[in-house]
């Protein structure tokens, strides 16, 4: 058994931020104590198993006292990092970070990228995204950037075409062309692959389709591509930590050879090293 503790999905209406820094129910900031354990906020899969395998593997010969904390959503890790409860966290990309920071007032960085889950389009209605059927119903991720790289995704395999320049801003509102008039229902995204048997075919994030047992190389309809993909998911802490030596090693670790082969051997494509 994992040693980590379980956060349940954080209430994504007005008042998340206050709602989220209190789900953590923790009065200490772990973030200043450079003493402590370097306590890091992850998604369970794969961000927490990859820090698992560092701290079970790796921690110890580097000196890093490591604590793994999961969330199973996408707004309480960085509420928790920005208010001291965790030092860290690892479960978003890039563009999620930056539209995070820039809509709820927060300070979080990147200190290193780790992988890259590719967003798949599944079925379990139909075998191939050509055999979805006019007016099917696409579930997509509600929040900004995902939605935005949903989108993208079925426009990159031609089955909507969407207004130039949008990139992952995008939402139903920027499509052009949609031969099939599908339509689309926006969930949050852990919701996505439990809407699968509710809907014709649903985008799904990489980790949320490996909890839900889909394996992303075979039973994806289309699949992101690796080559020249800005969504890789990172190491995050709050500004003005990035050179806590505890940080600093964990970011070595996490960009190690052993965890590289780690991260091919256990998720077979389905999780790719971005270094």
């Amino acid at each position: 058994m994992r040693n980590t503790a379980k956060i349940t999905t954080a209430v994504l209406a007005a008042g998340a931020l206050t709602l989220g820094l209190s789900a953590c129910g923790s009065d200490k900031d772990s973030a200043s104590d450079t003493s402590g354990p370097l306590v890091v906020a992850a998604s369970p899969t794969p961000h927490a198993e990859i820090l698992d395998y560092v701290k079970d593997n790796l921690a110890k010969d580097a000196g890093l006292d490591l604590e793994v904390k999961e969330f199973t959503d996408y707004v309480t890790p960085n509420t928790a990092t920005e208010d001291g409860s965790v030092g860290a966290n690892y479960f978003q990309t890039q563009p999620y970070l930056d539209d995070f920071n820039k809509k709820n007032g927060t300070h979080i960085v990147s200190v290193v990228d780790v992988h890259l889950e590719p967003l798949g389009l599944y079925s379990h209605k139909v075998k191939k995204a050509d055999d979805l059927k006019s007016g099917a119903t696409v579930a997509v991720p509600n929040d900004t950037v995902n939605e935005g790289r949903a989108l993208q995704l079925l426009a990159a395999n031609g089955i909507i075409t969407l207004k130039d320049g949008v990139g992952t801003a995008a939402t139903p509102a920027d499509i052009t062309k949609n031969p099939k008039n599908l339509e689309f229902k926006e969930l949050e995204a852990a919701q996505t692959p439990r809407s699968l048997d509710d809907v014709d075919a649903a985008v799904v994030n990489g980790n949320y389709a490996i909890e839900a047992d889909l394996k992303p190389a075979q039973d994806a309809l289309v699949l992101e591509k690796a080559k020249g993909n800005p969504n890789s998911n990172l190491l995050a802490v709050k500004e003005g930590h990035e050179d806590d030596p505890r940080v600093k090693k964990l970011a070595k670790l996490l960009n190690s050879p052993e965890v590289k082969k780690f991260i091919e051997d256990k998720y077979a494509g389905a999780v790719l090293p971005s270094f």
